[in-house]
């Protein structure tokens, strides 16, 4: 794991370990920032265990090595942030990200904080776990909630000591209390605790720096060559998301959440940046040849989904959600 000194001044990094698809994640990631950032501003780093070599148009990109399994599995990699930020201040993104305008402003806001993520304090309700319960456990009146796409680190004593109370929580994780997230243990909830033993604040949401498909229940519209990213989010949508105030939410990084990473839109915006940034292609020739060969059959294939669906449940029952133990 690099533990170089912290030299850079600001800096973007994300994490790619284990497989393939991560890396190709984080392959578009990069892309998206670079096309709203100058050789002048942060950095993008890579930290990842992977020997694949960069494509043509990413052989600069810089990489942070790390060993097979050194960050462990699943979410837990994101607990060794501390240990991999490059820079003085450096803003983690979770691979399955896309960014779509300049991040001057989300360093701005961060500037000064030795660790926090962008959301507010809660000390009840439901959050993988009885909130409450678990704040009264450790003597803490409430603890940040907040999506983890995105955290801010500012290496040094006070960023290391939550980190290290975070990884030693981890080892507690069903015993605490906290649910688990597709069978694995949340770094989320993990970061929330150990932010509040050690008084990191959040900061608030304004639906301009990361929001993820979650936020978004009426629907997403992005083109990162275009720079641009709408989050529908009406009062009156059936699945109305009511921990966002706004209704409409712009931000410059969409976080895909994994599983949306396999669906429109996201292929569309991740095949226009490989035409167009390692293959040379005019944007508007992308747009038109990926609409065509992506867009328009995928589209197809969803309205025949969803024509089918009642029908399909009708004859075996909706799927059952299922739920970490």
């Amino acid at each position: 794991m690099d533990t170089r000194a912290k030299a850079v001044e600001a800096a973007v990094f994300t994490i790619a370990t284990g497989r393939k698809v991560y890396l190709d994640m984080a392959f578009a990631l990069a892309r998206s920032y670079r096309r709203w950032h100058s050789e002048t501003d942060p950095k993008f780093y890579i930290a990842t265990d992977s020997q694949i070599e960069c494509p043509v148009d990413l052989q600069a990109l810089d990489i942070i090595r790390v060993q097979p399994g050194a960050l462990g599995s699943g979410f837990s990699s994101k607990l060794f942030l501390d240990r991999l930020a490059p820079a003085r201040q450096s803003l983690f993104v979770d691979a399955d990200c896309l960014c779509v305008g300049s991040l001057a402003s989300a360093f701005e806001r961060f500037r000064g904080r030795a660790v926090s993520v962008i959301g507010r304090n809660v000390g009840c309700g439901e959050w993988f776990g009885d909130v409450g319960a678990i704040c009264r456990q450790f003597g803490v009146p409430s603890v940040p909630r907040f999506n983890g796409g995105v955290y801010y680190v500012e290496p040094g004593e006070r960023c290391s000591a939550v980190y290290e109370t975070a990884r030693s929580l981890h080892q507690r994780y069903d015993e605490i209390g906290f649910k688990r997230l597709r069978g694995s243990e949340n770094d989320e909830v993990l970061m929330a605790l150990a932010m509040a033993l050690h008084r990191q604040e959040p900061i608030a949401e304004r639906g301009d720096i990361m929001n993820s498909l979650l936020a978004g229940p009426g629907g997403l519209e992005i083109d990162v060559l275009r720079g641009r990213a709408l989050l529908r989010n009406p009062a009156d949508h059936p699945k109305h998301n009511d921990w966002y105030e706004m209704e409409e939410l712009r931000p410059r990084i969409v976080h895909f959440l994994g599983m949306d990473c396999r669906a429109y839109p996201y292929g569309r915006e991740i095949a226009r940046l490989k035409l167009v940034d390692e293959h040379g292609w005019p944007a508007w020739l992308a747009r038109f040849w990926v609409g065509l060969s992506y867009s328009a059959p995928r589209r197809v294939l969803t309205m025949v989904k969803d024509l089918l669906r009642p029908i399909w449940h009708k004859i075996l029952g909706p799927r059952p959600v299922r739920y970490g133990r």
